[in-house]
């Protein structure tokens, strides 16, 4: 059995260093760069995996030298792609994000392929059936509304990694019974004033746990609709922001396999997540599981 199964977007991130985000119109002395897997999914599988749980990556790529670094990449920190979909115009998403290293901040601009993320029709429904936790992102909506429907009829939690207001958006939502989305989304979504509203408005029936994380202010969660909870984020010395969000959705996926209640299940990923900002990179900066547990053993 696949504890996370996976099937949205992978990217080849070029991570670019910088004194600081400089304005329009100026150089800026490049301190230093990198090339790394990145993409919501694959990100949060890569996390999921260092935290000792069983991945899938399921979705498209292609047979460019892109696709080849990232199933290679994913190879390495053990996510099985005996389900990958090799398709001719299928690709990663390729990013440039430069980090201004002041902050510890990064901004990314993303190129799509013609296709990436999920296949509308694969991978076969057993696979779907067999995973414990499904993650699902917006890339390659058709595919993600489809997995999210069999898991859902099989009793199969699904969690989302949402973060932009595409098309078949809603009716996704509307499948995922662990919504966990960053407070600038939820915003716009829902029009709310605050993560604790945005919270509660993001309830529906069906619903088992909504979260809305805030970076340095926390997560606000609630797992039955009526009470909101309050995460508060561990202090560490920020390095790099880059992959947080996704690190934080692979660790709850992790933590929702392994059984975890709520409370536990967010104090985990905001750890996860808290431990990846102190090091550079996405994928590159997710923590082990006993890295995690000794940082955990010496919060108050």
């Amino acid at each position: 059995m696949i504890d996370v199964l996976g099937l949205g977007a992978t990217a080849v991130d070029h991570l670019i260093y910088v004194p600081s985000y400089p304005p329009p119109n100026v150089k800026s002395h490049v301190l230093r760069s990198e090339r790394q897997c990145g993409g919501l999914t694959a990100t949060a599988l890569v996390a999921a995996s260092r935290l000792g749980v069983s991945c899938a990556y399921a979705g498209m790529l292609g047979h460019d030298e892109a696709s080849q670094f990232v199933t290679e990449a994913l190879r390495r920190e053990g996510i099985d792609l005996s389900h990958l979909v090799v398709c001719e115009d299928a690709g990663p998403i390729r990013s440039v994000i430069i980090v201004g290293t002041d902050r510890g901040t990064r901004n990314v601009f993303p190129e799509h392929p013609l296709r990436c993320g999920a296949h509308p029709d694969l991978p076969p429904a057993e696979v779907i059936r067999d995973a414990r936790v499904l993650l699902v992102d917006h890339v390659g909506i058709a595919g993600m509304l489809r997995a999210a429907r069999i898991a859902r009829e099989f009793g199969i939690p699904v969690v989302s990694d949402v973060e932009r207001d595409l098309p078949g958006c809603y009716e996704l939502l509307a499948l995922v019974d662990h919504v966990v989305m960053s407070w600038e989304f939820a915003q716009t979504l829902t029009g709310a004033n605050s993560p604790q509203e945005a919270t509660l408005r993001l309830w529906a029936a069906g619903r088992a746990v909504v979260a809305v994380t805030q970076g340095e202010e926390g997560c606000f969660f609630s797992d039955d609709g009526r009470q909101v909870h309050h995460q508060p984020a561990f202090r560490v010395q920020v390095m790099d922001t880059t992959g947080c969000g996704d690190v934080f959705h692979g660790a709850y996926c992790a933590a929702l396999a392994m059984g975890m209640p709520t409370a536990e299940r967010i104090r985990f990923a905001s750890a996860v997540a808290a431990l990846k900002a102190t090091r550079a990179g996405g994928q590159a900066g997710a923590p082990t599981l006993s890295q995690t547990l000794q940082f955990l053993r010496g919060q108050a």
